[in-house]
């Protein structure tokens, strides 16, 4: 491997880790799911859903957010969070169909 390639590879491994720590966290999976299944949705839908508190929900969703999972759409005083790319549920779902959780 020429050290251009290595470096590549350093830069892609810190990508995976970067985005895998940005997703660890159970609320976090079950946003993204949530996500890949209605394309997009409002806070208020996804607190309710998911039966927990609007803050803590809010706080997980500006994370990712700002760490490039997420996005929003504004409509009128309505903010829809979506998913910036399904890669990240499709990576989830890869790990639920692994060995490793069962």
């Amino acid at each position: 491997m020429t050290p251009d390639m290595v470096m590549e590879n350093d830069k892609q491994i810190d990508k995976a880790a970067y985005v895998l720590k940005a997703v660890a966290h159970p609320l976090r999976i079950r946003i993204i799911q949530m996500l890949n299944e209605s394309t997009e949705l409002n806070v208020s839908t996804i607190y309710k859903n998911l039966n927990a508190e609007q803050s803590l929900i809010s706080h997980h969703l500006i994370n990712m957010r700002d760490k490039g999972i997420l996005d929003i759409r504004r409509s009128g005083k309505n903010i829809f969070y979506f998913l910036v790319d399904t890669a990240v549920a499709e990576i989830i779902d890869c790990i639920y169909r692994s060995k490793i959780i069962q």
